[in-house]
């Protein structure tokens, strides 16, 4: 699938993938800048999605990777999560390759405004002095019904997913904050990696495109990984609720205006 850019094109994209990989690393929500990017390439909406996915899976695997490095996630824990999330991520992919998804592009946006409301006037959404980390692997029922949700939901629409797993995994688990950053990157780099095998085997990847702007996402993850491990929740909270809150503006000016 070749496309021809302009070099300004290019340079778009590129500033594009850093800041979105910067995003997506502290908050999630990174696809909202994106996809809507590629799309503006010329790039058809299924194409764009794949080619997403690629560049998308740079930036949360170095991002995972920097909160494992930094001893903020433990594998072991979560390998049940892990499976869940890949089974929903591939049926997801296969539904939104198969289906309008013109009824959620309309409810998304409420969902996501509900999460900021909550953020807002809950002071422990984003976790507590008083959590501490896992010493044991969590209950396997939470983590197949988070996982196959969230898999399943990132391969069919993505945007928030990251945000979806921060909140839900504090609530359920009673992580610290960042604790919980560390388990959404790694899960997410699970149904990106998935949802990205099923479009290449679909052809609906630009292999050139992706791997450009994936580039420029892992460096914008990296630095958005060690910023967020650096300043804690006093960084993540209020910048988590400023995305979050873009995120339904936008998503709610695309599907109802």
């Amino acid at each position: 699938m070749d496309l021809l850019l302009e070099p300004s094109s290019w340079a778009i994209l590129a500033a594009i993938g850093f800041i979105a990989g910067f995003i997506d690393a502290v908050a999630g929500g990174g696809g909202l800048l994106s996809i809507p990017a590629l799309l503006t390439t010329g790039i058809p909406p299924h194409a764009a999605l794949g080619t997403n996915k690629l560049a998308a899976s740079f930036g949360s695997s170095m991002s995972a990777f920097t909160y494992y490095k930094q001893q903020f996630f433990t594998p072991r824990f979560w390998y049940q999560a892990a499976i869940a999330t890949f089974i929903g991520a591939i049926f997801g992919t296969g539904v939104v390759y198969l289906i309008d998804n013109q009824w959620l592009e309309k409810w998304l946006p409420l969902m996501i405004i509900f999460i900021a409301i909550y953020t807002l006037v809950k002071p422990n959404a984003m976790g507590s002095p008083s959590f501490s980390a896992p010493t044991q692997a969590p209950a396997k029922v939470k983590q197949w019904i988070q996982g196959l949700l969230l898999g399943f939901y990132d391969g069919f629409a993505g945007p928030g997913t990251g945000a979806f797993w921060t909140i839900s995994s504090v609530s359920q688990y009673k992580l610290p904050v960042l604790e919980s950053c560390g388990l959404a990157r790694s899960m997410t780099c699970i149904s990106n990696l998935t949802s990205l095998v099923v479009f290449f085997a679909l052809g609906q990847v630009n292999i050139t495109i992706g791997l450009s702007m994936g580039l420029c996402m892992m460096l914008g993850s990296f630095v958005g990984a060690r910023t967020a491990i650096k300043f804690g929740v006093s960084f993540i909270r209020p910048l988590f609720i400023t995305i979050v809150i873009l995120m339904a503006i936008n998503l709610a000016w695309s599907a109802w205006a």
